[in-house]
């Protein structure tokens, strides 16, 4: 969303309708005890055709909120609100589909995955899951979640888990929301994400040169999206002696 139609929104927002019905018949005794928050207007009423409006907020519970002390080092900033209904608000989203309460909430099942997993009793051979399921948002970086991990903090195999689920997410062709990318389409955005350090740079030289990436593909994707990747335009070069 440009600037522009942010400013477009606000003025369609601000075009008024007449309602005569009452709007607090017939919804759920939820949705009634939101809309309790303020007095019901007179009928007929003047309203804006959008509208943020107090029911639909959606208040975070104590329960749902994350202390900063937690015992798994979880740092993932928690927004206000549980959800915001709003109107304007959602049509107003300026970056993706989604908004701060929505992504939170999708972003929040490997906070579940951390969770869960330290609590189950894993052989010594096993010890490693949970760093490995939960550790596949995080980025070279430090600005992933949930614990805003660096590459110094995060196993060799919880770094490797990052790049095989990016790769499966490019290229899955069992998404309804997407098509499946091609193996080089695939390739070129994680070499950007390589050179941004969102993935560990030598675990991707070498999932490269190992012939991983292929192996996969002749697997489990579809025979058209298997097309030539010249593996060495993202290879990093030795300098020279």
């Amino acid at each position: 969303m440009a600037a522009e139609n942010l400013a477009r929104l606000q003025a369609i927002s601000q075009q008024s309708w007449t309602r005569t019905l009452d709007d607090r018949i017939g919804i759920s005794h939820e949705e009634l005890a939101r809309k309790a928050r303020t007095v019901a207007p007179p009928l007929p009423v003047s309203e804006p055709l959008l509208a943020d409006k107090p029911e639909h907020q959606f208040e975070r519970r104590v329960q749902d909120r994350m202390p900063a002390d937690n015992p798994w080092g979880i740092r993932m900033a928690v927004p206000e609100l549980l959800y915001n209904k709003g109107e304007v608000y959602n049509l107003g989203v300026a970056r993706g589909t989604l908004s701060e309460e929505e992504r939170y909430k999708i972003n929040e099942h490997i906070v579940q995955t951390l969770i869960m997993l330290n609590q189950l009793p894993f052989p010594k051979h096993l010890r490693q899951v949970p760093e490995i399921a939960a550790g596949h948002h995080e980025k070279m970086d430090g600005s992933g979640y949930p614990r805003k991990l660096h590459k110094a903090e995060m196993s060799p195999l919880a770094r490797m888990m990052a790049i095989a689920d990016i790769f499966e997410a490019l290229t899955a062709v069992d998404r309804p929301y997407k098509q499946g990318k091609t193996l080089s389409e695939s390739i070129r955005i994680m070499s950007f994400m390589k050179k941004e350090q969102h993935i560990d740079p030598e675990l991707f030289d070498l999932f490269l040169k190992s012939g991983v990436y292929l192996e996969y593909a002749r697997q489990f994707m579809k025979a058209e999206q298997i097309d030539h990747v010249d593996i060495a335009a993202y290879l990093d070069r030795a300098p020279a002696v």
